[in-house]
């Protein structure tokens, strides 16, 4: 496909699931925490799966990597205040504050930016980590919010079941994906080949989102995913 046709397909799909999300929080009908949580988990895969809509070459990678950075760049100017969106404010904050969105969603875009930059299609690490941030992390906060057990005792503010989906969204998330890309052509091998590395890099995604570190989920999960997916891919 032409990459022009591909980037305006690929922002079109992360800017209307932004947006949708945006309306039902701003109409009331999903709270603004879990509105949050859903905009984290479904905007990575959708980006990610556009990749294959791009060629391989590098002016395919750049064209792709412009979609986070304009939104990431718009979250920048919102929590700055230069541009007001109560709408975007509501849907991914937790208190209404605009600031909120210079930290978590900030990151999260920062770190789309970066591993499509220097990973692309060339290798499955980018892959895993980002689905791990946003299968993982995203699913944590919501099972650990609607399922009762017990505190961590390094970690009050974070559960086992929080935990537990840590590891099984991410693992799933990064499982499905790199199928497809499998199916794509895109990789080689068998899936079986990359079950264990995945689910190495699951578990301690797990044990980094655990720490009890505020905010910074999206860069400590991701990066520990990266140094990881160096040693077993």
């Amino acid at each position: 496909m032409n990459n022009w046709i591909a980037l305006i397909i690929t922002f079109a799909a992360a800017l209307g699931w932004l947006r949708l999300m945006d309306f039902f929080a701003h109409r009331g009908w999903i709270e603004s925490r879990l509105s949050r949580k859903i905009i984290h988990i479904g905007t990575g895969p959708i980006f990610v799966l556009c990749w294959l809509l791009f060629d391989d070459g590098s002016a395919g990678r750049w064209m792709a990597a412009l979609v986070p950075f304009a939104i990431t760049v718009q979250f920048a100017l919102i929590g700055l205040g230069v541009i007001k969106d109560e709408a975007s404010v509501k849907s991914m904050s937790r208190s209404g504050d605009p600031k909120e969105l210079l930290r978590g969603p900030l990151f999260y875009g920062i770190s789309f930016v970066v591993l499509t930059l220097v990973f692309w299609k060339d290798s499955p690490i980018a892959i895993v980590a980002l689905m791990l941030m946003c299968g993982g992390d995203g699913v944590a906060d919501v099972v650990g919010r609607g399922i009762k057990s017990a505190k961590l005792p390094w970690s009050k503010e974070k559960s086992v079941a929080g935990s537990l989906a840590v590891f099984v969204g991410g693992w799933v998330l990064a499982v499905l994906v790199i199928a497809i890309y499998l199916s794509a052509g895109v990789f080689g091998g068998s899936l079986s080949e990359y079950l264990l590395p995945i689910t190495v890099i699951s578990f301690v995604g797990m044990l980094v989102e655990s720490l009890p570190f505020k905010d910074v989920d999206n860069l400590t999960v991701t990066f520990a995913a990266v140094l990881l997916g160096f040693l077993l891919f």
